[in-house]
């Protein structure tokens, strides 16, 4: 086991030397300030008084702001407008942004100039005091100033305009129809005047447009009428001659020939529904007449009186027949009497059927001579109807005409008539809500006190970096030479510190040590004027106290290796280990890890790429799953890392990566372990694996050793992290670790940590000087046996 009752070594490197920076830190730069506070402050107060100097120098400005309601939905006066009105929210929007540019157009703003005599205003560009000046003089000596000719008069306006629309500022209220009207002046009662005059003069003109546009349509529309009065006359006088000519006669819905028609092809319909009916009714009485049927059950005869009293007779005879026929003999003379009076009734009532049937029979030759007669007029009125049809095609053509030019001409006289009336109309819904009064305070420029914060502002910020400026170059041309590095000094040893008795039948757990935040820079410790080392303590090596970290749960989650694995890359996070949980960088794992590759950085002796193998005994896959996350933890903090496969017997790492790996050369060339197939291997995470080699442990230990002088001389990394070598050592596993800078060791926690750490101890021999952490497994799942004893880390 580790003897800890040795001295602990607290050497720290020697901290790098320190380089003369350019620049200040937070606090020189307040020191430089406040010694300058003077200075400052003068400088801020000048500045002050200049602005105050440069904002009184300044003409003020005097904005006068009238509100204007456009709103596009103008009134509803009659059924159809001129202009079409806007449904939707933006063509509303677009409407009152067109009559807020009309404000400022030049037709409303040459009127406003003339109502306000700006030509003749020297803040407009118009020299109206210096020619009323002159006129005097000239008047006074008895001559007349010359009139100014038209080009200047234009010129003059023009110039007026250019500076009115400089001094007009038209703002439109976000989701709203109110136009904010702001004119300003150099005089604040002349500035609300112009306001007014403008909104007043925009409401003219968008009145005089409405009536000039409606007047313009009266005029085109009352040209065009005599010309469609004289189509549509044409077009009726060709309708009524040509119906006329084709003896085109009927009411205002059909011809005369076309209701003839409809008529008698009704006639012919009910014509043949008789015919047909004359013919059933002869059919039945025929058949019943052929039948052995009783001939008296048809219905002409049942609804006939006369076969109705024959029929009861008949029965009354039958009757008596029967009667006498059971009480006389059939030679009897009464029976033989009434025998024959049921044979004359009988045939009575035959007779009566044979003169309904021939009745029927000249029904029907009646009904047939009545529907040919119809149906010989039919024809002669269907041909009439063709050769009308023909002709209506003609008909219709004209007709057709003579509509369309009817209602364009009614459409014309009455567009004319409604907007002859539009003339004197007033649609428009836009109005003054707020004219503009005199301003009392002026808007340009701004308070005096504002100028003076400004420039208090601008001539301290102005003054401090004059000094900030003048103090880095005068810093910069008197920069020190560097001092000589001192010389690295041997701190005194320390007395070890007695571990604490634990309690009866408490199992002591691992203490774990102080949470580094920045363990990757050595801090360098005050310098002690110590005594010199004794000779038997200065020829003892020190051994550092291994540091504990525990791999719990709670660090880790559990993927499912290739069922999520990424298409783009090796992801070590998705081989089916559990591995580190992400965005947790300050947990006591973590934090554990970087002091551990703190102390092989120290170790490593100032080397580039420093080397650290992961070594454990039993369970293989703990070890390889323990080497992987202090990899991941090493890359999640910026860290270079090469990954190297050291178990030459279980392969648990490269069987995990070579699944779906591929290699990729470094910068100079193939890293590998000695074979094609175990060449180095890129992942998405920053780390490279090496993968095991095949052959013997001698073999693959040389192979490694190639393979870390080649990364060493090709850089690029910043550790390499061993998995293995396996334990029990061989000679090559041995020879291995006498090239490593540090060691790790891995216990699993379902076996007994004391008699693990005791067995690699043993193991590593003179190594163990090297070890510089203990990772305590608890990934790993319990076994059946109970642990022995009490555990020690």
């Amino acid at each position: 086991m580790l003897d800890y009752n040795q001295p602990i070594d607290r050497a720290r490197p020697e901290a790098p030397q320190q380089r003369p920076q350019a620049g200040f830190s937070v606090l020189e730069l307040v020191n430089l300030l406040w010694r300058r506070k003077i200075a400052i402050a003068a400088a801020a107060l000048l500045g002050a008084a200049l602005a105050v100097t440069i904002g009184k120098s300044l003409t003020p400005r005097y904005t006068a702001t009238a509100q204007l309601l456009v709103d596009p939905r103008e009134l509803q006066l009659v059924d159809r407008e001129l202009t079409p009105r806007a449904q939707d929210v933006s063509g509303m929007s677009m409407v009152v942004e067109s009559q807020a540019r009309l404000i400022t157009s030049n037709s409303v703003l040459l009127q406003v100039i003339q109502q306000a005599g700006l030509d003749k205003d020297p803040e407009f560009g118009g020299g109206g005091d210096a020619r009323t000046l002159m006129s005097s003089l000239l008047g006074l000596i008895g001559l007349q100033p010359r009139a100014p000719s038209a080009a200047e008069a234009k010129e003059v306006q023009l110039a007026a305009l250019d500076a009115l629309n400089k001094h007009i500022t038209i703002r439109k209220t976000e989701k709203s129809f109110i136009v904010d009207i702001e004119v300003w002046s150099t005089d604040p009662a002349k500035a609300a005047m112009l306001a007014n005059t403008l909104t007043n003069v925009y409401l003219t003109e968008s009145r005089n447009s409405q009536a000039s546009a409606a007047r313009r349509a009266t005029t085109d529309l009352s040209g065009r009428l005599k010309e469609l009065r004289e189509r549509l006359r044409n077009a009726e006088t060709a309708l009524a001659t040509y119906k006329a000519q084709n003896n085109f006669v009927g009411t205002q819905d059909s011809l005369i020939s076309d209701q003839q028609l409809s008529a008698s092809n009704q006639r012919l319909s009910a014509a043949r529904a008789a015919t047909m009916d004359a013919q059933a009714r002869l059919d039945q009485i025929e058949a019943s007449r052929r039948t052995a049927a009783d001939a008296g059950a048809i219905p002409e005869a049942l609804q006939s009186p006369t076969i109705a009293n024959l029929r009861a007779q008949y029965a009354d005879a039958r009757k008596k027949y029967a009667e006498q026929a059971g009480e006389l003999g059939p030679r009897h003379p009464a029976l033989r009497q009434t025998e024959k009076q049921v044979e004359d009734l009988k045939r009575t009532i035959n007779e009566e059927i044979d003169r309904f049937a021939q009745s029927a029979k000249n029904d029907l030759t009646r009904a047939r001579d009545f529907e040919a007669s119809l149906n010989r007029a039919l024809e002669a009125q269907k041909r009439q109807s063709v050769q009308l049809s023909q002709a209506a095609v003609r008909l219709r053509e004209l007709e057709r005409e003579a509509d369309a030019s009817r209602d364009v001409y009614q459409s014309f006289l009455k567009r004319s008539r409604e907007t002859e009336e539009q003339e004197t109309l007033n649609t428009s819904a836009a109005r003054v809500i707020g004219e503009a009064t005199v301003p009392q305070r002026r808007s340009f420029p701004p308070a005096m006190s504002l100028f003076a914060m400004i420039g208090f502002i601008f001539g301290a910020i102005a003054a401090s970096g004059w000094f900030v400026v003048a103090e880095l170059l005068s810093a910069g041309a008197a920069a020190p030479a560097p001092a000589p590095a001192r010389r690295e000094r041997t701190p005194a040893p320390q007395a070890p510190r007695a571990p604490e008795p634990a309690r009866a039948g408490e199992i002591p757990q691992p203490q774990p040590q102080p949470v580094s935040h920045t363990p990757d820079v050595a801090q360098p410790l005050p310098e002690i004027a110590a005594p010199p080392l004794q000779p038997a303590a200065a020829e003892r090596p020190l051994i550092e106290k291994p540091l504990i970290a525990r791999l719990q749960e709670a660090d880790v989650i559990h993927t499912l290796g290739a069922i999520l694995a990424t298409g783009g890359g090796v992801d070590l996070t998705r081989l089916g280990w559990p591995t580190l949980r992400p965005g947790f960088p300050l947990t006591s794992l973590l934090n554990a890890w970087r002091d551990m590759r703190a102390a092989v950085a120290r170790r490593g002796g100032g080397k580039a790429m420093p080397v650290v193998a992961l070594v454990g005994g039993g369970e293989t896959t703990g070890r390889s799953v323990t080497a992987l996350n202090f990899a991941l933890a090493a890359a999640r903090d910026g860290i270079r890392v090469l990954m190297i496969d050291a178990d030459h017997l279980a392969h648990s790492l490269s069987n995990k990566v070579n699944r779906n790996g591929k290699s990729e050369p470094s910068r100079l060339g193939w890293l590998s372990n000695g074979s094609k197939t175990a060449r180095e291997i890129r992942t998405v995470n920053g780390i490279s694996v090496l993968p095991a080699a095949d052959g013997d442990a001698g073999k693959a230990t040389e192979a490694i050793r190639k393979a870390i002088a080649q990364a060493r001389s090709a850089g690029g990394y910043d550790l390499v992290i061993l998995d293995g070598p396996v334990t029990p050592l061989t000679a090559g596993s041995r020879k291995l670790l006498d090239d490593v800078d540090a060691l790790v060791a891995v216990l699993p926690t379902s076996l007994d940590i004391n008699d693990g750490l005791e067995e690699i101890l043993s193991t590593l021999g003179r190594a163990e000087r090297k070890l510089v952490g203990v990772v305590l497994d608890e990934l790993t799942p319990a076994t059946q046996a109970r642990q022995r004893g009490r555990q020690y880390a």
